[in-house]
């Protein structure tokens, strides 16, 4: 075979390699996209401890052992959900932002996006999460991350005018995440309702770290 034919069939190989390379690549990463949304799915709705991976691999008609090249384990596969629903909540929480035009009206918006979330997810995944190591990390951080955010906006509405100044914001957010684990702990959403407990929870804890103003326009907002 002449040298320039084997050449020019070398690369019609290697084009063929890589075409193909490239659309088991990109079947893997639509693939992998359908795994976390299927699986975040049947975790909100019954409590991560009760899917199986078998459940999630039957949901999606694909084997066990794609599922587990993939996602080694299941702890993987629900921190990776984790850490794409909060940088989705992020950004949704970003646009949100942007929209209002002070504290009281963010305050009021995120209420209802995490009401309607808590409404649509089984309180048994809340509890599950605990139980992985490596999302409880992820979550600690998180929420070590909102607690900066929250004095930040508390300075904000201090600024604005809407919240009280002679206030410790930094224990009164110790306080309220304290109240947040109760609830989840004593399983208070067995006996009341997520608009009870964040009713309550929530707006008269922070009527009472509102001004006179930030009352009026908590009372017309809602």
């Amino acid at each position: 075979m002449p040298f320039f034919t084997i050449i020019l069939y070398l690369c019609r190989q290697n084009r063929m390699i890589m075409q193909e390379s490239k659309e088991i690549s990109d079947y893997k990463k639509n693939l992998r996209g359908s795994i976390l949304e299927t699986a975040m799915h049947a975790f909100a709705k019954k409590g991560i401890r009760a899917v199986k991976m078998d459940d999630v691999a039957a949901a999606l008609g694909i084997s066990k052992r794609t599922l587990y090249e993939i996602f080694e384990t299941k702890e993987l596969l629900l921190s990776e959900g984790i850490r794409k629903y909060y940088a989705e909540r992020q950004d949704c929480y970003r646009r949100v932002t942007q929209q209002c035009k002070n504290v009281m009206e963010v305050l009021v918006a995120i209420y209802r996006i995490k009401v309607d979330e808590f409404r649509k997810t089984n309180p048994q995944f809340y509890a599950d999460m605990d139980k992985y190591p490596k999302v409880a990390r992820f979550l600690n951080q998180q929420n070590q991350q909102t607690h900066k955010d929250m004095l930040k906006f508390m300075e904000r509405g201090i600024y604005e005018g809407y919240f009280r100044d002679d206030v410790n914001y930094e224990l009164a957010w110790l306080l309220f995440d304290a109240l947040g684990k109760y609830v989840m702990v004593n399983q208070l959403y067995r006996q009341y309702t997520i608009e009870e407990i964040f009713q309550n929870l929530v707006f008269v804890t922070m009527r009472g770290l509102c001004t006179e103003k930030g009352i009026k326009a908590l009372d017309h907002i809602v």
